[in-house]
Parts: structure tokens; C-alpha cells; sequence
């Protein structure tokens, strides 16, 4: 049986991050595993979720830090990038293990170079380009259990 999801269209990175948003404003804790290409939306989806949470602060890429705390939300997001994650070392590095044991959100950019650590039970968002420069296809997955409701969808 398939794991259900849904698909949004985005024409620019205003409504990526609205599409992010909607989904920060009905989340419990989870984590969130985002693929796309490079520049594909991921850091702009991680925005709106940090808003729809509550967070009013700046939100940027944490491709150098590696993760990026936000508090002052419904619940604390930890974001992270997972480009340069390299193994179990670099993994445990991060930081990763013991914010799963948080209620927190937590929303894992390049999620797929560390797909074995993931939980079963996560929100998959994949974020493609269209076919105008700035279209974006959002497809949100719920994995594991879990149940669109539970992502705001």
C-alpha cells in the first residue's frame, strides 16, 4: 500500500515557503526529511515552517553551521543540513541523535545522505523544479504510520 501524499505548485518562493508554513501550523513533533536539488526550495519550505510554527526570527541555510536551532515557536525546530555528512561519525557530530529524542521539530535538508538514520515514521517533502524557472512541484509524503492530518495538508 502506498504511503500517502500530496502535491502542491509553487510559482515562486513566496508560496513555498506559504506551502511550508501550512504544514509548521498543524505539526507535532516529527521529523521532516526535505530532498530536491540544489536550489530547489528546501531552505524557502524550512522558512514557512519555522513561521507556521510561530518563530518571527530570520531563517537561513545552515549548509555551514550544519544545524540551526529556532525556539520561541508552538515547538523548537532544529535544521538541518546534511550535504557534508559523511558517516555515522559526522553524523552523531551534529548533534542528530539527541535532538530525535526532543519534542521538537526537526527538518533534515539532503535527508537522503543519512537515509538509514532517519526514522520510519517522518514527513517526506521532495521539491523539484517545474517547467518555468521558478515552479516548484512540493510532494509531501506521510511515512511510516503517519497520517496527512497530521502535517496539515
Amino acid at each position: 500500500m502506498a504511503e500517502p501524499s500530496i502535491t502542491w505548485y509553487s510559482d515562486n518562493m513566496h508560496q513555498t515557503e506559504a506551502i511550508g508554513e501550512s504544514v509548521g501550523r498543524t505539526v507535532g513533533p516529527c521529523v521532516i526529511a526535505l530532498t530536491g536539488d540544489l536550489g530547489a526550495g528546501k531552505t524557502a519550505f524550512v522558512r514557512g515552517l519555522a513561521r507556521g510554527l510561530g518563530f518571527s526570527g530570520a531563517v537561513s541555510s545552515p549548509t555551514f553551521a550544519i544545524v540551526h536551532e529556532y525556539e520561541g515557536g508552538r515547538l523548537p525546530l532544529y535544521h538541518f543540513d546534511m550535504y557534508r555528512v559523511g558517516g555515522w561519525e559526522d553524523l552523531e557530530s551534529t548533534g542528530f541523535f539527541d535532538a530525535l529524542r526532543l519534542q521538537a521539530v526537526l527538518a533534515v535538508e539532503w535527508s537522503e545522505n543519512v537515509e538509514n538514520a532517519l526514522p520510519e515514521r517522518r514527513i517526506a517533502v521532495d521539491l523539484r523544479r517545474g517547467k518555468g524557472e521558478n515552479e516548484r512541484i512540493v510532494t509531501l509524503t506521510a511515512m511510516g504510520g503517519m497520517k496527512l492530518e497530521d502535517t496539515g495538508a
